[in-house]
Order: C-alpha cells, then sequence, then structure tokens
C-alpha cells in the first residue's frame, strides 16, 4: 500500500468517520483511481470506523507542515 498526497486527496471530502466497506463505496462512486481502492482493499477489515485520513495515512501533510504565514496573503 502506497499513498500520495494526490491519491489521498480523493478521500477529502468522505463521509468521515466511515468504515473500510463505506470508503471503498465512496472511492467507487467519486471515480477515485484504482490505486486508492486498491490501497483501501489493504486496510485491515476492521468494524470500528476511521475518523479521518491520518488514520489511514500517518504521513499525510497537514495545515501546520506548510511554514508561510497567513497572514502575509
Amino acid at each position: 500500500m502506497y499513498w500520495t498526497l494526490e491519491l489521498a486527496s480523493w478521500l477529502d471530502d468522505a463521509p468521515w468517520p466511515a468504515t473500510k466497506e463505506e470508503l471503498l463505496d465512496y472511492a467507487k462512486r467519486s471515480g477515485a483511481p484504482l490505486e486508492v481502492e486498491e490501497n483501501l482493499q489493504e486496510l485491515e477489515d476492521d468494524t470500528q470506523p476511521y475518523n479521518n485520513i491520518e488514520e489511514i495515512w500517518p504521513d499525510y501533510p497537514t495545515k501546520e507542515d506548510f511554514l508561510f504565514p497567513e497572514d502575509e496573503y
């Protein structure tokens, strides 16, 4: 399983929290690339929902990862 920012961005608008099956359904309905579906299929079959993309891809960049002052723009 590998994630890129482009692949993970397909799940930005997913209905969080969501189970693996709900995320797979969302990816199919939203037209996400096959790689997104393959990555989701590799997740553990857990009945507990995922609360956000960081639980799936811990290295997902957050707003704090970008070091520019927003008040200057």
